[in-house]
């Protein structure tokens, strides 16, 4: 007799989605506490009991709440009025994001006891789990509070950077940056927003028109004082003292959220301020040089380490799934094309999660030497610009490669990959097509102002010693090929333009750029496999 199918299917996913479910995002990734213990040294059991306790949570917890926060259904909206008919622009966002950030930032890991590696390892883990309405407020906290450790000179500049560092009263303030205007986008020297002294302050009028993070305590924004071309930097709180509670905004109002490919968690808005208080930061002439050099070099850094940490997720959630999933009656990492698939997302993963360990360990290098031997060693120097450089390619390669590789990753799952509701990968894909295409400058900004820092810097540091400086343990022939390309690309005069020779070279920077910056992450992931560590 002929056997017939079982119309009552009993498959399930049960297996796969223990593993998931059980994984511990540290204890369980043998690559990832290879990469700790390389780069990092070792943490002390204090640190890396801390380290294991957060994990822990993440894994267990704040993973369900991400996924519990990306339904549709949860997404932020507006409620512009009150009952009563009184202006309070209320972004709504859902219990489980509340409950995430809450528990996120009362990790506290922007004080200054937290050690820099601990901080750092935190933040990669966090970056696993997406955006998650959490991520840009976290990063833009940091880099608010690393402008004001340095320039916070008034008593309401120390009370706030108090505020966000060190909490009031058990809360943790939240930070965002504001830059963006309708008319120039990453085009800051071009912005319209105006900082009007008065003779009691500081007041802002104008337009932000890409407010991401909108429901922060504090906006670090960029504005030209009346009559001055130069941009300046001023810190602008979201509530004056007492009115939070009642809800009466410090003078602007929130005209819409965005409606965003992804990122969706977070309220990214459109904001115009009418006569807002504001505090300067820094010296004003020099605001531009200081949100650049301070506060978007930092997001730049942490976008860019969004981009590796949701590979090392996305690649192993993948391989997992390739080896419990049946077709045709073998396993499909059985077949040639699948398994090559998840060999690049392997290497993808762990190169580009090595790198930016790599780089974390110059910035704590850097940050540990004294500002004499930086400002009179030229080594220093050269390392500085390194790190200026390499922050820009990490940006531009991690994420992009991100966004492939994430699609690579959703295609093994087939048709369940596109699901939202089976796993989290949709999400991330979505995340990070964000993330390289606009986050902290696209693509085409930062091949540009590599190029032309590449330029300027020639006088003192020769482009094809920068090559040779980054990639020592290369091959000969691919660093001098490396070497050979740059200087020919850098002979020409600029990017600007659309003859046929120009067109020719921005397509050759941009293909150099990421070869060379994937030979720095393979360099950093060799150096990894060689550790005799674990």
């Amino acid at each position: 007799m002929r056997s017939l199918p079982d119309r009552n299917n009993a498959y399930n996913f049960e297996d796969f989605l223990a593993w998931r479910d059980e994984f511990d995002f540290l204890e369980d990734d043998h690559f990832l506490k290879k990469v700790i213990r390389h780069y990092a040294g070792d943490l002390g059991a204090r640190a890396e009991a801390d380290l294991k306790r957060a994990a822990r949570r993440l894994s267990r917890r704040w993973v369900h709440l991400a996924d519990a926060a990306a339904r549709p259904e949860n997404a932020p909206y507006m409620l512009h009025f009150d009952g009563h008919n009184r202006r309070i622009d209320r972004i709504v966002r859902p219990g489980e994001t509340l409950q995430l950030e809450k528990e996120v930032f009362e990790e506290g890991m922007f004080s200054e006891r937290v050690d820099p590696w601990v901080r750092f390892i935190k933040i990669f883990l966090l970056c696993q789990l997406g955006e998650s309405g959490i991520n840009c407020a976290h990063c833009c906290t940091a880099g608010l509070i690393m402008i004001l450790e340095r320039f916070a000179d008034t008593a309401e500049l120390r009370r706030i950077l108090q505020h966000l560092r060190d909490g009031k009263d058990g809360e943790f303030a939240l930070g965002s940056q504001f830059l963006s205007e309708i008319q120039g986008g990453s085009d800051v020297q071009a912005n319209k927003v105006e900082a009007v002294q008065t003779e009691d302050g500081w007041r802002i009028y104008g337009t932000k028109f890409y407010c991401s993070a909108a429901h922060a305590d504090y906006a670090l924004i960029t504005a030209k004082p009346t009559g001055s071309t130069d941009v300046g930097v001023f810190v602008v709180p979201s509530w004056l003292p007492g009115d939070k509670e009642r809800e009466k905004r410090n003078s602007y109002v929130i005209n819409k959220l965005k409606s965003k490919l992804g990122t969706r968690e977070l309220p990214t808005a459109e904001i115009t301020y009418e006569g807002s208080v504001a505090y300067p930061v820094g010296a004003l002439k020099r605001g531009l040089a200081n949100i650049v050099g301070i506060v978007l070099a930092h997001s730049r850094f942490v976008t860019g380490l969004g981009g590796a940490a949701q590979m090392l997720r996305v690649a192993r959630e993948a391989k997992r799934y390739s080896e419990w999933r049946t077709a045709f009656g073998v396993r499909i990492d059985s077949f040639g094309l699948v398994a090559r698939q998840v060999a690049m997302l392997d290497v993808g993963a762990k190169r580009s999660t090595a790198a930016a360990f790599k780089l974390q360990r110059e910035i704590l290098a850097l940050e540990g030497a004294s500002r004499e031997v930086l400002e009179n060693d030229v080594q220093h120097k050269k390392r500085r610009f390194q790190v200026r450089m390499l922050i820009m390619l990490q940006k531009l390669v991690a994420c992009d490669d991100s966004a492939k590789l994430t699609e690579t990753a959703m295609s093994i799952f087939g048709g369940h990959g596109l699901m939202e509701d089976f796993s989290s990968l949709p999400r991330l894909f979505r995340d990070a097509v964000v993330l390289a295409g606009a986050w902290e400058g696209p693509r085409n900004l930062l091949l540009t102002r590599i190029f032309m820092d590449l330029q300027r810097a020639a006088r003192w540091y020769d482009p094809e010693q920068f090559v040779r400086d980054l990639l020592p343990g290369g091959g000969q022939r691919s660093v001098a090929e490396f070497a050979d390309e740059i200087s020919d690309l850098l002979a020409h005069d600029s990017l600007l333009g659309t003859d046929r020779k120009t067109l020719e070279v921005c397509e050759r920077w941009d293909r150099f750029c990421s070869d060379f910056f994937h030979a720095y992450q393979d360099e950093a992931a060799a150096e990894v496999a060689r550790s005799p560590v674990l």
